[in-house]
């Protein structure tokens, strides 16, 4: 298989957490995990990311994927993200437990490296972030509103990342084109990383289907290049009005990738700065399927 162009290298590289458990997928734990460890050895695997868990299916998780996780020392270990429970002292005692287990060869190589969690106020993301153990990166969840200002502060002031819920299975599940692009500006402004999920299967913005259901409702979707693409135009200090037109561009031409760098209507970014983007800045993005962003992104002949 030809190799990925150094643009397109630099934008998926670990992009799309693997989120297979949750809807419209909603698939149970052990297909779920079959699937993630073919990704790992399948031709895709450098743009996969983590593989996404409840708290509380945590122990389902290790009971399926037994058989999968690596025994050597020269391979790496499957990188799990988990979702945190109402408890956050009990998530620190999962993910020390967790990682403890599997440093041992005989348990499978895993490690929980990151943490989700949801909140609504200043005080509730201190105390969350406060306690998470020291060696996970904690991603927090916040409602999308007019002005993120108040809430992306605190997680920049807690030293930790942003999440944005950018779709779901209902119409209304999606935010508003003005509310992502407040986000994006102001996460940028206050240098606060960010991952995004839900309603990001597919590369561009447009209308898709809502569900895998036969005769599902179609609605209007962000695709993921759209928000990547906004965030680094956000990050190079672009103003609102071209950041929205970003996340609502639509078609193939919406964006045009070289060998050594991406540009749209009114600007363009290098490969050095889509890496250093993704490393600083937008992180990733949660999907319940893997291969229909890949399969997208061959269709559109980016690989």
């Amino acid at each position: 298989m030809p190799e990925p162009s150094p643009t397109i290298r630099a934008l998926l590289t670990g992009l799309i957490d693997y989120a297979g458990l949750f809807p419209p997928a909603g698939l149970t734990m052990v297909p779920a995990v079959k699937n993630y460890a073919a990704y790992r050895d399948g031709d895709d695997t450098w743009a996969l990311g983590r593989f996404i868990v409840p708290s509380a299916r945590l122990d389902e998780f290790e009971g399926a994927a037994a058989a999968h996780l690596p025994q050597e020392g020269d391979t790496p270990p499957w990188l799990i993200s988990m979702l945190g429970g109402v408890e956050p002292g009990h998530d620190a005692e999962l993910v020390f437990a967790f990682n403890e287990r599997h440093a041992q060869h005989s348990a499978g190589r895993a490690v929980i490296d990151t943490l989700e969690v949801k909140a609504t106020n200043p005080g509730t993301i201190a105390r969350l972030v406060r306690s998470a153990p020291d060696h996970v990166r904690v991603f927090v969840e916040i409602p999308v509103v007019d002005d993120p200002e108040p809430l992306l502060t605190a997680i920049r002031d807690a030293g930790a990342s942003a999440k944005i819920r950018t779709g779901g299975v209902t119409e209304d599940a999606f935010p508003s084109a003005e509310e992502v692009t407040s986000f994006l500006l102001t996460a940028a402004r206050l240098a606060v990383p960010f991952k995004a999920t839900a309603g990001l299967h597919h590369p561009l913005h447009g209308e898709y289907r809502l569900t895998y259901e036969p005769g599902s409702a179609l609605a209007p979707m962000y695709g993921f290049l759209n928000i990547f693409m906004a965030a680094a135009a956000a990050r190079q200090g672009a103003d609102h009005r071209t950041v929205r037109r970003m996340l609502e561009g639509v078609g193939t031409t919406a964006f045009q990738f070289g060998p050594d760098g991406v540009a749209w209507s009114d600007g363009r970014a290098g490969v050095g700065e889509i890496e250093t983007m993704r490393r600083e800045f937008a992180i990733s993005f949660g999907s319940c399927s893997f291969t229909e962003p890949m399969n997208d992104l061959r269709s559109m002949e980016l690989l």
